[in-house]
């Protein structure tokens, strides 16, 4: 049963209900709960065997077939397709939807848009920072800083910065992520299965607040390079 009607009936799964289907009662058990919107989250779902008592006269609607590892699902339904003849609609179930691969390139434009906008900004930050301090730069170069150490300088005045970012961020985006799904699922009358919900392990998260350290060396890298390359007499003679 969908979680709407479990929600509406109050059941659960292991409960006994009676359905009614052409005038008959048929007395079902529920064995699961199925994630699913279908007229607006209380369709039932069973098998053609359950309702033939009833009605055994009612063809069924499709047949899903499982091929055995290693099968041509394209060959075979290609095949199919020409033995039952054009009366009949076969399709391969790829497991894919047209919709969620263009909400996941969404989701992943933005998020790349993201990164780019923060990185722009960790750079307009370090170019004025560095601009501010192109003097006390200069007098480093005469006391003998290499241009590698003021590249490093440079970028260590927004790493730690964005390590922290990151470590905050990310505990907090997990739990709004915890907290949003639930809250839509069950505007849209369902549920959501666990692997929705618990969709990062702790290496996915680790590398994500890494994220924001990696997002300001980066973008402190153009103005860090443009630092070591001034000449000490020029930025000395800066104001």
């Amino acid at each position: 049963m969908p979680t709407g009607f479990l929600i509406a009936t109050g059941k659960s799964v292991g409960d006994t209900i009676t359905l009614g289907f052409h005038g008959r009662e048929i007395p079902v058990r529920i064995v699961g709960e199925v994630f699913d919107t279908d007229n607006n989250g209380v369709a039932v779902f069973t098998s053609w065997q359950t309702v033939a008592a009833a009605a055994p006269s009612m063809p069924p609607s499709g047949y899903d077939i499982q091929l055995t590892p290693g099968t041509s699902a394209t060959a075979y339904a290609q095949q199919l397709g020409r033995r039952i003849g054009t009366d009949y609609d076969v399709s391969v179930n790829n497991n894919s939807s047209t919709t969620l691969t263009l909400m996941q390139g969404l989701i992943g434009t933005l998020t790349l848009m993201l990164a780019v906008v923060a990185g722009l900004g960790v750079l307009n930050t370090v170019v004025l920072s560095t601009r501010e301090r192109v003097h006390d730069l200069g007098v480093f170069k005469a006391i003998g800083m290499t241009p590698r150490q003021t590249i490093a300088m440079v970028v260590c005045w927004v790493a730690g910065t964005g390590l922290i970012a990151g470590v905050l961020a990310v505990p907090a985006g997990f739990v709004l992520h915890r907290y949003v799904l639930p809250e839509m699922a069950s505007a849209a009358n369902t549920g959501l299965p666990a692997v929705i919900l618990n969709a990062y392990s702790g290496w996915e998260l680790g590398a994500l607040a890494l994220a924001g350290l990696a997002i300001a060396v980066i973008g402190a890298l153009l103005p860090a390079s443009w630092a070591a390359g001034t000449r000490t007499a020029t930025a000395l003679h800066a104001e």
